[in-house]
């Protein structure tokens, strides 16, 4: 059924099917791969561009989702004390090493409580080198973008908008996943 599904999806889009995530939205052929851990992907009928409010990266420098436009991007915030978020990371850095490059990228901010030295052993602990250790240490981008529960994924199209979130954790190396994550950037850079 899943290779079916597969089949149908690049097929329509070896046919010249175009989908336009930031104007006239068309999520016909992403809800038909939410399959497993991606069925819990909400996506929005109108996307949404997010609260450009700083967070930190690694060297402590400011930047905003707004830094990311022109590639598209999976946004996860978490935490070090979150265990369902501690969980799913090493799908995340999968995901990156996978499929991460000039085109998408995921991109992981620790939200909260969370300090710098706590990110670095967890990262180093779970033998995690490909992903930017950014911060959002009083959870002010969290609240901006509605985050009520952790952990929190956000999928954003290369012009910044947001099109839709899972929350709680997800295995992001699955086949599921990188199905979707194939169709939405491949969409996008038609």
């Amino acid at each position: 059924m899943h290779l079916f599904r597969l089949m149908v999806l690049y097929t329509a889009l070896g046919l010249g099917a175009n989908m336009s995530f930031a104007g006239d939205a068309n999520f016909d052929d992403l809800n038909a791969l939410r399959d497993g851990d991606m069925k819990k992907m909400v996506l929005h009928s109108t996307p949404t561009e997010p609260a450009q409010i700083a967070f930190f990266d690694e060297t402590g420098a400011e930047i905003t989702l707004g830094d990311f436009k022109g590639k598209s991007i999976l946004v996860n915030l978490w935490a070090t004390w979150c265990a369902p978020c501690r969980k799913e990371m090493p799908s995340l850095a999968q995901l990156q090493s996978d499929k991460g490059g000039d085109t998408f990228e995921v991109v992981t901010i620790a939200t909260m409580r969370n300090s710098q030295s706590a990110i670095d052993k967890f990262f180093a602990d779970a033998q995690i080198k490909n992903l930017a250790k950014n911060n959002d240490p009083k959870g002010t981008l969290a609240r901006g973008l509605g985050v009520v529960g952790l952990p929190m994924t956000l999928l954003i199209d290369a012009e910044g908008f947001e099109i839709g979130r899972l929350p709680g954790d997800a295995d992001w190396a699955s086949d599921d996943a990188y199905a979707l994550i194939d169709a939405f950037v491949d969409a996008q850079n038609r």
